[in-house]
């Protein structure tokens, strides 16, 4: 006879499923826009640092909206700061759509950047509907269903693209069409997770800087949210400037990175829905983290090192018309300012080494973020949880807006390869150093 597993050691899939699907759609209209806004912005004449720092505008307006949408999530509940972060999501794409200039395209992420809360907000839903033994693998899900976005979302991009003949804006619209259907879906669908009885007077303060500097202070959370910083200042980097670093070293467009970011999502699929979970109750989210930074260094600094062989079946002519667009939003060829690779090389062996790279960073990425997460969640009160992970969503962000600034910097002054592999010994120096300070905090957790 087989023994049963205790009820509170079982995740309750049914509760959650809202939350999954809710963010797989939300991250269906973000991971659409992705492969695609580093080009979008070459159109109009963006060198590679001012693209950088249009990655970073996000990121920087996300790190001052997150922890106060987080806190208010705390105070009135996760729906309502989920529908108004969604709405501002919304907004920005649609913003998004009608841009035909360098500053709509800074506005429409100023306008989402602010209403950003959606995912820190569904974490929190995540960590109300489980407990400490479960909410590692209900992170873990929740990394699935942006796994799962990433795989769907680069794959209508592609189809957009291919039925519009490179129409941006027609991808914009799209993205905006699934804020949308998840807008309806958290107001019909998803029920509050927050109780009456998990909001005390503690909850209901309202959100000051001085909490993250409380925050930081911690020796439970401090170190934690400081991981979360770097590891992201150099994985944040590797994603946002991906598909310039595609474009310049092997020659491909917006359909053929959308390729490559659709495998990584199916791997990290596998990864968070099938092993995070019982990887986290075998081995501990210590044991996550210490293995997320190592091979994501392997990747990164393997990306680096990318042969620059353009891909077979590379025209850098047809690159660069597919660049300069159609119609009304159609800007001279003689504009786009990014170097594009020599066609008399092509090759086999820079596509074929980049993808055998990309799987341990997909890893990587994988497996940290929920672990980080879950050991933060596990070291808060419950009445606080909502707004430590806003505090790590901040954290989150303001490394989302140092990485492309980091990145652009040094891939327009040094070359494509530079900070790929400056981010690579970034996760190095952290491989070295969290397993002791992790030791310290999961031993303090054992005596509360």
């Amino acid at each position: 006879m087989t023994r049963s597993q205790p009820p509170a050691e079982k995740l309750d899939f049914k509760r959650i499923l809202p939350i999954i699907v809710i963010v797989f759609v939300d991250l269906l209209g973000l991971s659409i826009i992705i492969p695609l806004l580093p080009l979008y912005a070459a159109r109009f004449s963006a060198t590679p640092m001012v693209i950088g720092i249009l990655q970073a505008t996000y990121p920087l307006m996300q790190f001052v909206g997150a922890p106060v949408l987080g806190r208010l999530s705390d105070r009135f509940g996760r729906k309502p700061v989920l529908v108004l972060s969604q709405i501002g999501t919304l907004f920005g794409f649609i913003l998004l759509g009608f841009a035909d200039t360098l500053t709509l395209l800074f506005l429409s992420r100023i306008v989402d950047g602010l209403s950003g809360a959606n995912i820190s907000t569904a974490q929190a839903a995540i960590a109300d509907s489980t407990n400490e033994k479960t909410r590692t693998q209900g992170l873990g899900l929740v990394g699935a269903a942006f796994g799962l976005g990433f795989v769907f979302g680069p794959v209508i991009a592609f189809i957009v693209l291919a039925a519009t003949g490179q129409n941006y804006q027609a991808v914009a619209w799209t993205a905006a069409l699934f804020s949308l259907v998840s807008i309806l879906l958290t107001i019909f669908w998803f029920r509050e997770t927050l109780t009456a009885e998990s909001m005390p007077a503690s909850a209901r303060r309202p959100f000051s800087f001085d909490a993250m500097i409380d925050a930081l202070r911690r020796p439970q959370i401090g170190f934690l949210l400081i991981l979360m910083l770097f590891y992201q200042i150099a994985f944040g980097g590797y994603e946002q400037l991906f598909s310039l670093f595609t474009l310049t070293r092997l020659g491909m467009d917006a359909r053929d990175t959308s390729g490559l970011f659709a495998l990584a999502g199916v791997f990290i699929i596998v990864v968070q829905a099938g092993f995070v979970g019982r990887w986290s109750k075998q081995k501990g989210d210590r044991w996550l983290v210490t293995v997320g930074t190592s091979v994501l260094a392997i990747g990164l600094i393997g990306t680096s090192l990318t042969p620059g062989v353009p891909v077979p079946w590379y025209d850098q002519a047809q690159v660069l018309e597919r660049l300069a667009g159609e119609g009304q939003v159609r800007v001279s060829v003689q504009e786009i300012q990014i170097q594009l690779p020599d066609q008399s090389a092509r090759g086999w062996l820079g596509i074929l080494w980049l993808l055998i790279a990309s799987f341990p960073a997909a890893l990587g990425g994988g497996v940290l973020h929920p672990a980080v997460n879950s050991l933060i969640t596990k070291s808060s009160d419950k009445s606080e949880v909502g707004g430590m992970l806003g505090i790590s969503a901040a954290m989150y962000s303001a490394a989302n807006a140092i990485a492309p600034l980091f990145y652009g910097f040094l891939f327009q002054w040094l070359g494509a390869p530079v900070p790929f592999f400056a981010g690579g010994m970034i996760l190095l120096v952290l491989w070295l150093i969290a397993p002791r300070f992790i030791v310290k905090q999961t031993e303090s957790l054992a005596k509360v």
